[in-house]
């Protein structure tokens, strides 16, 4: 796997993206990239997955845009007075593997014409979808893949987070035909004790 890069995307917001992302950055030693941060740059999800991390090798490139405000990115953007280009979209220089954070789920606007899925295709790179068991997660997961499949995007494999539900994780496997990566348990902390047992769970 040296020099892959992979974009943890998910099928909405607050599905466990950061956790999956910090676990994926410690098993693999990888480095880390958020493109956007749209708010809490305080707190910001590059800060947090580093504080989770305990290899020294891993690298946390900045953000190529850092918002104020934490709503959409295209709507923070616009609050904060800045015009997010597309072309100013680019991997940083690494010879470790890397992994890229997305911001929310694919279709997130980042301005009036480019959405996340549109970043990650012009990213050319693989993808891993987090998802969740909660009423409604089978139609936003079978949109997701199917919104990835559309436009040839490959996806590496699905990992699901937080409580276990058999009945819509069977189904989401047997109709979408993407590979299991793992189902990371819930936590009643994360720490850095976590982000370890996460990634023993990830089957990668």
């Amino acid at each position: 796997m040296q020099n892959e890069t992979i974009f943890v995307t998910g099928i909405g917001t607050g599905i466990g993206k950061t956790i999956v992302s910090a676990a994926l950055v410690e098993k693999l030693k990888a480095d880390y990239w958020k493109p956007v941060q749209s708010g809490d740059l305080e707190t910001s999800d590059t800060k947090t997955v580093k504080s989770l991390i305990s290899n020294q090798i891993s690298v946390f490139h900045p953000e190529t845009y850092g918002l104020t405000q934490p709503f959409s990115p295209h709507k923070s953007a616009a609050i904060d007075k800045i015009t997010i280009h597309e072309n100013k979209f680019v991997i940083p220089e690494t010879n470790n593997k890397l992994i890229i954070e997305g911001a929310g789920g694919l279709m997130v606007p980042l301005n009036d014409h480019f959405l996340i899925i549109d970043l990650i295709k012009q990213l050319k790179t693989p993808v891993i979808l987090v998802t969740q068991n909660y009423l409604g997660s089978i139609n936003h997961t079978l949109l997701s893949v199917d919104a990835l499949k559309q436009r040839d995007i490959p996806i590496m494999g699905i990992i699901f987070n937080g409580a276990k539900d058999i009945y819509s994780k069977d189904y989401i496997l047997e109709y979408t035909g993407v590979k299991l990566l793992g189902h990371i348990p819930e936590y009643p902390a994360v720490d850095k004790k976590a982000v370890v047992d996460a990634g023993r769970y990830i089957d990668l």
